[in-house]
């Protein structure tokens, strides 16, 4: 029989202040990690009709209507020799990545209040979770993407190699923001209602459905410091088909703000998490 020995004695308390991430317990529970994120990945498509084909059509109708209403409508394709079905196509693809990161992360928590209630893990780990699914719809899109390149002729140049950068700041813009909102949804179950309405709108407000370039260059400035997604759209999208880069400056600005909100979305997502099991 085992010995009290051979047991190993984890003593729970409450944290204080504001903590900063335990990488040692993270890695620890990687295991459970993997489970969450492949169970995610199991559920998602579960009892639908069309299964994984939602990943193909969600951004192909919604690249198909951007690129009617901006390059048709607002004849915003004559800023560019670029094929615009290509262009929304690839804002598209970045945009989703957080957008889709972001709202899945804000509703982790509340989605998994019988877990969260019952059993000790690292919560933090939910919303790390969630990635999984993201970067499925990610690669499940670039067929698409690849069948519109080669349809428009458009092949890949050295730009491409920098596309894991752009992914990785987007991802930690849209952590932080939604370690935050996932703390925050548990006390203020507002903050549910609110994202699904913000972030579409916020879509247009970036460069999905049409370039940056085609901002007034008087606001120009003032367009990329507002909106620090916006040059990481634009650097996606450039290593993407080509399209202009964005200024140097807009991306170590964009990359400080990515940072600084995965600090600060942690921060408080670790402040908050000692009332999550009582809350939720």
């Amino acid at each position: 029989m085992p010995t009290q020995a051979s047991f190993k004695r984890t003593t729970l308390r409450p944290t204080r202040g504001w903590v900063g991430l335990d990488l040692a317990e993270l890695w620890s529970f990687r295991d459970l990690l993997i489970v969450l994120a492949s169970r995610d990945l199991k559920l998602r498509y579960k009892q639908t009709l069309l299964g994984v084909l939602w990943v193909l059509l969600q951004p192909l109708l919604a690249a198909g209507i951007l690129s009617f209403v901006f390059g048709v409508i607002a004849d915003m394709k004559r800023s560019t020799d670029l094929p615009y079905p290509a262009i929304c196509f690839a804002g598209m693809l970045a945009w989703n990545v957080f957008g889709s990161t972001l709202l899945k992360t804000s509703m982790c928590m509340v989605g998994n209040a019988a877990l969260v209630s019952k059993v000790y893990f690292p919560r933090i780990i939910l919303p790390f979770s969630t990635v999984g699914a993201t970067m499925l719809d990610l690669a499940v899109s670039v067929v698409p993407m690849t069948a519109v390149m080669l349809v428009f002729n458009i092949g890949l140049r050295s730009p491409s190699l920098l596309l894991p950068v752009w992914l990785i700041l987007l991802l930690m813009m849209s952590l932080g923001l939604g370690l935050a909102a996932a703390a925050l949804t548990v006390s203020y179950r507002d903050v549910q209602h609110v994202l699904p309405i913000i972030v579409p709108f916020f879509m247009y407000a970036s460069p999905v459905g049409y370039l940056a370039l085609t901002v007034p260059a008087s606001y120009r400035h003032v367009y990329f410091l507002v909106n620090p997604i916006a040059s990481l759209i634009e650097g996606f999208r450039w290593s993407m088909i080509g399209t202009a880069p964005p200024p140097t400056w807009a991306v170590v600005y964009s990359a400080i703000i990515a940072v600084t909100l995965l600090i600060l979305g942690a921060a408080v997502f670790r402040r908050m998490e000692r009332r999550f099991a009582d809350v939720i």
